[in-house]
């Protein structure tokens, strides 16, 4: 399974926010987002505190990609 988070950084271009500016609203560990940047799976915790942060739904943020 693998997920890509390309929609979360286009919407926070629309939004002219930087990752830095998502991070410290949402409360997200460093490392957090170097999984994020990575597109590795994060807990799911992680991607409400992001929603609830952005005023979004899962998929408004992350997309399921599938491997060949």
């Amino acid at each position: 399974m693998a997920v890509s988070y390309n929609r979360l950084w286009k919407l926070l271009i629309d939004r002219k926010m930087s990752k830095a500016d998502l991070r410290k609203a949402a409360g997200l560990a460093p490392n957090t987002m170097t999984k994020l940047r990575r597109d590795e799976p994060v807990a799911m915790g992680v991607l409400e505190k992001i929603c609830g942060t952005l005023d979004t739904d899962f998929g408004d943020i992350v997309e399921y990609v599938k491997e060949s």
